[in-house]
């Protein structure tokens, strides 16, 4: 192991690693290469089917079967046209990756004749294997059925990877009883949700309204590392992070990394990737040294939410594989490295109109601006009353790591709005009673958007220690870990959303029903959100103590641990949710939970046994030895005769070295006894409770903290895992 270390110290300082990239092209002359526009669709199809396509696409209409075999015959003879020999439909289940079965063109007639085929019965719908994927007890290992079903509205795109082409097909997955078991389904049905509602309220201004499309822009944050290093390292290669290591000298508190130059084989990485991207369709936009060393971030152009979810999944695929070709490797993990920052996939998420209307920005009239705040007070309302799920689609092993722990929002739900909105919100919620006039133009007709600078200065400087902060024309949820699939998040709040839309429609309509004029209606309504929803609002900062007692005096949740905030999902008040908009049953949602406990007490567990593996084959032989060493040079001397005083240094380091030992290999076989009787649990909550409280909180810290301290002792020349200024800093 050792000389893996050191190995990949000299290739990278000798400069032994290519990272050769072509000269770059114009984005705008490969981007959508490999995927199945409706323009390119147009060249491949009929009328009908290209009508049909369009119509489904773009109004979510059903395609017609009939319509089927028009259709992929279209897509094969433009995939063939590009090198493509197999297809696949790509989904997502809830593994939290990409799935994919490639299965041939070729086929062979009755007679024998080798043909290409590719019929409509194949493009439309799969019976992939659905017992080997997490399914949370809705399918046995028995039971394999499951359908994968063609998905149009979220384009076919070619996967290179080498010499090889694939038609990916992107598609929703069920089970034979038709459970969703993918994250992309009840993403969908989320969608409709917020489409139905939003477009009702919408109403109230502008008839023309007739559609409301969910739009997302994420951030990425990651970590990449040289791959030689990195597979010197176990821990990363199994969990993703980093078990032991101890702080470099220098880390981020120079403050030199965020937005300094990028490091050029970082660079040649970069280029590549987003080539490929382009390719696909994925618009990325910016990409930028992130805050801590070794960090990066690159961000897209807004999109419908569907296919920006699709497009960072793909995404994450891509840089993946793209890495190795750079001898790179990239870590999503939320945490990577001890005593940095982690890495968020901040989701930037709002909604706009079919007639161009981004319903989260100021209009220019007093009818727009009064439909900007609608959204907007629903939308903090939404946050504040279900909090506790939000807190939850956000929650996993590798995010509690990084919540809270003053680098990333803390898991208390907070929404900041910035000082202008806030004394906008404030005039509003002191009208008593609700007396609001059609001359009173300071509250009644908003004029928002002559203070466009002021409203927009005001939210640049926004701020970072917020789960749920608006910026301008958007709320960005700061709290997604960086692996997460964006789908999870983005399907609670959607639904929330959609929810609070209906319940204040309803509440309007029965204002207006007592003869309130509809614009005062909905003042009066709104006015009761802010009352009702103000104690979620905080305008300061989300690192201190202070906010945590703050947060407690006003009875927000604060649910530290993964375990505990799952709860949430099968609350009474989650399922009535979810099912009064049609997302999940009480079976999938119950399911879902299961499944979220699972991998949480996986990846602990798997955390837990490469620790105890590295302290005791690892770490404690390569201290023994160094200790060895010391006992000679002590003895040695001693036998010279000289006095003991000149000893005394090496003495007291063996005897530190003792002591880190003995503590190890005491608490890791403690550890693994409280592994055991965790293991020996039953019941899935208790047991990913046990893992956090008995395993992962009384154990990982402390048996870090002696095995840090004696990568401090041990001669560097003895220690076998690449430390931390090699990983960060090494490339």
């Amino acid at each position: 192991m050792g000389n893996l270390r050191f190995t990949a110290i000299k290739k990278i300082s000798e400069n032994a690693i290519s990272y050769d990239v072509k000269a770059s092209e114009k984005v705008s002359s490969i981007f959508n290469e490999n995927v199945f526009t409706l323009k390119t669709a147009r060249h491949y199809l009929t009328d009908e089917a290209y009508k049909s396509l369009v119509a489904s696409t773009m109004g979510g209409k059903k395609i017609d079967r009939s319509m089927g075999n028009n259709i992929a015959n279209g897509l094969k003879a433009w995939a063939e046209e590009k090198g493509v020999t197999h297809f696949t439909h790509w989904f997502q289940p809830l593994t939290g990756l990409s799935a994919e079965k490639h299965d041939s063109f070729f086929t062979l007639k009755g007679d024998g004749t080798p043909i290409q085929e590719f019929e409509g019965a194949a493009l439309i719908q799969q019976e992939p294997d659905a017992s080997s994927f997490p399914s949370g007890g809705l399918r046995a290992t028995f039971e394999a059925r499951g359908y994968t079903a063609w998905d149009p509205s979220s384009p076919a795109f070619i996967m290179e990877i080498g010499e090889g082409k694939t038609l990916c097909i992107p598609t929703i997955f069920v089970s034979y009883t038709g459970e969703s078991l993918d994250t992309k389904t009840p993403l969908l049905k989320a969608v409709v949700a917020l489409d139905k509602a939003a477009v009702e309220v919408c109403q109230y201004f502008d008839k023309n309204i007739s559609k409301v499309n969910a739009t997302l822009g994420w951030e990425q944050e990651y970590f990449l590392v040289d791959a030689g290093l990195a597979t010197a390292r176990p821990d990363l290669v199994l969990t993703g992070r980093t078990v032991f290591g101890h702080a470099p000298a220098k880390g981020q508190q120079l403050e030199d990394h965020y937005f300094g130059a990028i490091p050029e084989r970082v660079y040649a990485f970069m280029r590549d990737f987003e080539k490929e991207s382009y390719k696909l369709g994925i618009p990325l936009r910016t990409r930028h040294n992130e805050v801590a060393p070794a960090q990066f971030e690159c961000a897209p152009i807004y999109e419908e939410i569907n296919l920006a979810v699709d497009h960072n999944t793909l995404l994450m695929d891509v840089m993946n594989r793209v890495a190795k070709r750079h001898n790179l490797l990239v870590l999503l993990h939320e945490k990577p490295f001890a005593g940095i920052n982690g890495s968020g996939k901040h989701n930037n998420w709002s909604m706009s109109t079919d007639t161009g209307v981004n319903l989260l920005a100021p209009g220019k009239t007093p009818k727009t601006n009064l439909m900007f705040l609608t959204f907007f007070v629903n939308t903090i309302k939404a946050v504040h009353d279900y909090s506790e799920l939000i807190r939850a689609s956000i929650a996993s092993a590798g995010n509690d790591h990084r919540l809270g722990a003053n680098e990333a929002p803390p898991a208390i739900i907070s929404i900041f709005i910035g000082k202008y909105l806030t004394n906008v919100l404030n005039q509003v919620e002191q009208r008593v009673g609700g007396n609001f006039d059609e001359t009173d133009e300071a509250l009644l007709k908003l004029d928002i958007h002559k203070s466009i600078p002021e409203l927009m200065l005001d939210n640049t400087d926004r701020n970072r220690t917020s789960p749920f902060a608006f910026t301008g024309n958007k709320f960005e949820f700061r709290a997604v870990g960086s692996s997460a699939n964006c789908a999870g998040p983005m399907t609670v709040l959607n639904t929330v959303m959609a929810e609070t839309l209906k319940n204040f429609k309803i509440e309007v309509d029965g204002l207006i029903e007592k003869g309130e004029k509809k614009e005062i209606a909905i003042m009066q309504t709104i006015q009761k959100y802010i009352v009702e929803s103000k104690k979620v609002l905080f305008e300061g900062d989300g690192y201190s103590e202070e906010w945590e007692k703050e947060a407690a005096k006003r009875g927000l949740p604060n649910v530290k641990s993964t375990p505990l905030a799952l709860d949430a999902y099968t609350a009474e008040k989650a399922k009535k949710l979810f099912e009064d908009n049609h997302i999940y049953n009480h079976l999938e949602l119950e399911a879902r939970h299961e499944i979220m406990l699972e991998a949480y007490i996986k990846k602990v567990q798997i955390e837990a046994r490469v620790m105890g593996d590295l302290a005791t084959t690892i770490i404690i032989p390569a201290a023994l030895k160094y200790q060895n060493l010391l006992i000679e040079n002590i003895n040695g001397i001693k036998n010279a005769g000289l006095p003991a005083n000149l000893y005394d240094s090496q003495i007291a380091i063996v005897k530190k070295v003792s002591e880190h030992i003995n503590s190890i290999s005491t608490n890791v076989e403690a550890m693994i006894e409280a592994r055991k009787k965790t293991n020996d649990l039953s019941n899935s909550r208790d047991k990913a409770i046990a893992y956090c409280d008995n395993v992962k909180e009384k154990y990982f810290d402390v048996i870090r903290y002696h095995a840090d301290k004696l990568e401090l002792l041990i001669d560097d020349s003895s220690w076998p895992l690449p430390k931390y200024r090699e990983l960060l800093f090494l490339r």
